[in-house]
């Protein structure tokens, strides 16, 4: 995947910046059909289950309670080294897509996400890398 291999060329800030925008393009699209809780409980749940494979993920999720804390996600993210970034990253956006289509399906999941899976996180990269 594109996406992926971008991630891996850029630094900790830029990744988490295109996380963060990934995960807020996210909510966009699912906060009119599932809610904002609805939104921050599968966040919660994709950290909680990345979080054993990327442990500096497991305290992220301890505050989510109503929404999405991406500046705590951002903070943890930039820490981390470029790999171990894009991996959590990813590994976290992964899971939360895996959530998303196990309680709706494949399907649909797909049509509700696909503009943001085409779109949002080479975007990201690709505005931080511009002069």
């Amino acid at each position: 995947m594109a996406a992926t291999r971008a991630l891996k060329s850029a630094d900790p800030a830029q990744i988490a910046d295109a996380i963060a925008s990934t995960l807020q393009a996210i909510d966009t699209a699912l906060r009119p059909i599932i809610g904002e809780r609805g939104v921050a409980a599968l966040y919660r749940r994709s950290l909680y289950r990345a979080g054993p494979a990327h442990p500096w993920l497991a305290g992220v999720h301890e505050g989510v309670q109503a929404e999405m804390d991406l500046a705590a996600l951002k903070s943890a993210l930039a820490q981390q080294s470029s790999d171990h970034a894009a991996a959590g990253g990813s590994a976290l956006l992964q899971t939360f897509y895996d959530l998303l289509a196990s309680l709706i399906g494949s399907s649909l999941t797909e049509r509700l996400l696909r503009s943001v899976a085409v779109n949002s996180l080479t975007d990201s990269l690709t505005d931080d890398a511009s002069p």
